[in-house]
């Protein structure tokens, strides 16, 4: 299945994509959120002939596709060859840092840099939304834990990020920082997660070109490793690293300007679409 969430930002409702036509299903649950994305919801959401839902009429805007996010747990320099492109060396454990849940909108609204940006960078990252509480699960367990999974692009401040003093989050944090969607694809359309083409564009051009394949951690290492660290709640979204092509690793590197244009794509997954523009 392919969920959604339509409708004007902080009220939104919950949906699912029957083919190409948005169905309502507003009147089966009340929005798309940890609560709903345990297997038994999910089972009894699969079973519902689509047909028998309200067809969505017009093209609504389409929101995050986890309501209420739980955590929002971020694993950085996960790609062997990102990894190369910033000179940096292998991790020997999962690279975590956290995004604020602020940072979060839907997959086509305007990333609008904070004041002051000039380090505004792209990266295209494949998220995971957790389905049921996860402690010391091991990995070869792990993708039971997984509700689905969705295109993320973890927009990053690269001078907030290593210029303040202080952890990566302040580079990663600032809002609409974090478009995520347009669906959660539930992971029985996922047969394997470490096997997804990835890519994203500015104004046209091809900066990022990618698979899951490279991950230096793959999704089950990454839920094995956080869940003995912490329990990890339904509702909560991983993103696992971006492949190489972003602005920062580029001679000279290259940022975003006001009225430039990202679309994201991962296999399967989805694609978005954001203008940039600058705050206020």
């Amino acid at each position: 299945m392919k969920l959604v969430r339509f409708g004007e930002a902080g009220s939104e409702r919950p949906g699912l994509m029957d083919g190409e036509t948005l169905r309502d299903l507003s009147g089966v649950i009340d929005d798309v959120t940890g609560d709903t994305l345990d297997d038994d919801m999910l089972d009894r959401l699969r079973s519902i002939d689509p047909t028998t839902l309200p067809a969505v009429e017009g093209n609504p805007r389409l929101g995050p596709c986890v309501g209420h996010f739980g955590k929002f747990l971020c694993i950085g320099l996960n790609y062997s060859d990102h990894a190369a492109e910033t000179g940096a060396a292998i991790p020997e454990h999962p690279i975590l840092f956290f995004k604020a849940n602020s940072a979060v909108v839907g997959a086509f609204d305007d990333v609008v840099m904070p004041r002051g940006s000039t380090h505004t960078d792209w990266e295209v990252e494949l998220g995971v939304v957790i389905g049921k509480a996860a402690k010391y699960v091991p990995k070869e367990d792990a993708l039971d834990y997984v509700a689905g999974y969705c295109v993320v692009n973890d927009v990053s401040e690269r001078h907030f990020q290593t210029q303040l003093t202080g952890q990566w989050t302040k580079g990663k944090s600032c809002d609409t920082f974090g478009p995520t969607g347009p669906y959660l694809v539930t992971r029985d359309e996922v047969p394997d997660p470490q096997n997804l083409a990835m890519s994203l564009d500015v104004n046209g051009n091809r900066m990022q070109t990618g698979t899951t394949a490279t991950m230096i951690f793959t999704v089950a290492e990454i839920i094995e490793h956080l869940s003995g660290l912490m329990t990890l709640h339904p509702g909560d979204v991983i993103t696992t690293g971006t492949p190489p092509g972003v602005g920062m690793g580029m001679k000279p590197p290259t940022y975003l300007s006001v009225g430039d244009v990202m679309e994201v794509e991962i296999e399967g997954l989805g694609r978005q679409r954001q203008e940039v523009k600058m705050d206020a």
